[in-house]
C-alpha cells in the first residue's frame, strides 16, 4: 500500500507538470481514509488520486477505527516525498518508502 500511494502521488505529478498534490507538506501527517469522509487538523487529503491513479485510498489493515489510514506522508526540503506505515508487527521498524 505504502508503494501504491507514492506511485500515485508521482503519477499525478508526471501528468501535471511536476506539481504534486497540494495538501502534501514538510510536516509529517496522516493520510485521510475514503473519499467521502472530510480531513481533520493535521490529515492530508490525497482524495485527487482516487479513480484515475487509485481505486480508493489503502487503509493500513491494522487499523481499525477513525477517519485516517494510519499512513502517513510528507515532503522534504528537496521535495522527495516519503509514505509511512508505522504500525509494524512484532516491534520491526517502521515501513517507509521515499522517492
Amino acid at each position: 500500500d505504502v508503494n501504491s500511494i507514492l506511485n500515485a502521488v508521482y503519477q499525478y505529478a508526471i501528468d501535471n507538470n511536476g506539481s504534486l498534490p497540494t495538501d502534501i507538506s514538510s510536516s509529517t501527517e496522516e493520510i485521510c481514509a475514503g473519499v467521502n469522509l472530510s480531513c481533520g487538523a493535521g490529515n492530508v487529503n490525497l482524495r485527487i488520486l482516487t479513480g484515475a491513479y487509485l481505486v480508493d485510498i489503502p487503509n493500513d489493515p491494522q487499523f481499525t477505527s477513525g477517519t485516517g489510514t494510519a499512513y502517513y506522508i510528507f515532503k522534504d526540503a528537496r521535495g522527495r516525498v516519503t509514505v509511512s506505515a508505522p504500525l509494524t508487527e512484532q516491534a520491526a521498524t517502521d515501513i517507509e518508502v521515499t522517492r
